[in-house]
C-alpha cells in the first residue's frame, strides 16, 4: 500500500509541476507579447490571468498529498529534538491528527462548492449526494470560458487524494507511537 500510494502523490505532484511549468512558460509568453503589442501579430496570451489563477490552485491541491506523506509541513522541530523518541512520534501523531481534519474540512467545503457549481444530475440524486440546488446556468470563467466545475472537480479529486493519505499518515503514526519511534521516510 505505501508504495502505491507513494507512487500516485509522486505523480500528482508531477502533475502539479508541470502545470506550474506551463503557467510559467505562459507568462512569460503574455509579457512579452504584451511588450510587443502592436508590432505584427504579438499580444498578450488570451486568459493569462485566469490560467495562473486557476493553475496555482491546481498546484496546490496537487503538491499537499506528497507534502503529507513526506511529512514536508513545517514544523517546531527545535524544541521537539529534545524530547525523547517516543515523545516526538505522539507530536508527529498530533500533527498528522490536526493535518487529517483539516483535510476532512477542506473536503467537504470542496465538495459542497463543487456541487454548487456541477450544473448535472436529478434533484434527488444531488440531494442523496449533498450537492445542494442545481444552478440555473453552468458558470464558466470570464474570458476563457472554462465550466468552472471542472477547475473544482479537478481540486476535488487532490482533496480526496490528502485525505486518503492524511488517514495513512495518522495510521502510520500510530504504528510509530506503538514502536516508540518515528522510522525515516
Amino acid at each position: 500500500m505505501t508504495q502505491g500510494l507513494e507512487a500516485a502523490t509522486r505523480g500528482l505532484a508531477y502533475l502539479g509541476g508541470g502545470i506550474l511549468a506551463f503557467i510559467s512558460v505562459m507568462t512569460v509568453a503574455s509579457i512579452t507579447g504584451r511588450a510587443l503589442n502592436g508590432l505584427g501579430p504579438f499580444g498578450p496570451v488570451p486568459g493569462d490571468y485566469e490560467m495562473v489563477a486557476n493553475g496555482c490552485a491546481l498546484a496546490v491541491f496537487f503538491f499537499l498529498p506528497w507534502c503529507q506523506l513526506k511529512r514536508g509541513h513545517v514544523t517546531v522541530d527545535i524544541l521537539i529534538q529534545a524530547f525523547p523518541a517516543r515523545v516526538q512520534a505522539i507530536f508527529g501523531l498530533i500533527g498528522d491528527l490536526l493535518i487529517a481534519v483539516v483535510s476532512l474540512v477542506i473536503l467537504r467545503q470542496l465538495w459542497f462548492a463543487f456541487g454548487e457549481k456541477f450544473p448535472y444530475g436529478s434533484d434527488a440524486l444531488r440531494n442523496t449526494l449533498g450537492m445542494g440546488y442545481k444552478p440555473f446556468f453552468p458558470e464558466t470563467t470570464y474570458e476563457l470560458e472554462v465550466p468552472v466545475w471542472t477547475l473544482y472537480g479537478a481540486a476535488l479529486f487532490g482533496a480526496l487524494i490528502l485525505v486518503v493519505v492524511s488517514l495513512y499518515t495518522v495510521w502510520r503514526s500510530v504504528v510509530w507511537v506503538r514502536d516508540g519511534q518515528e522510522q525515516p521516510l
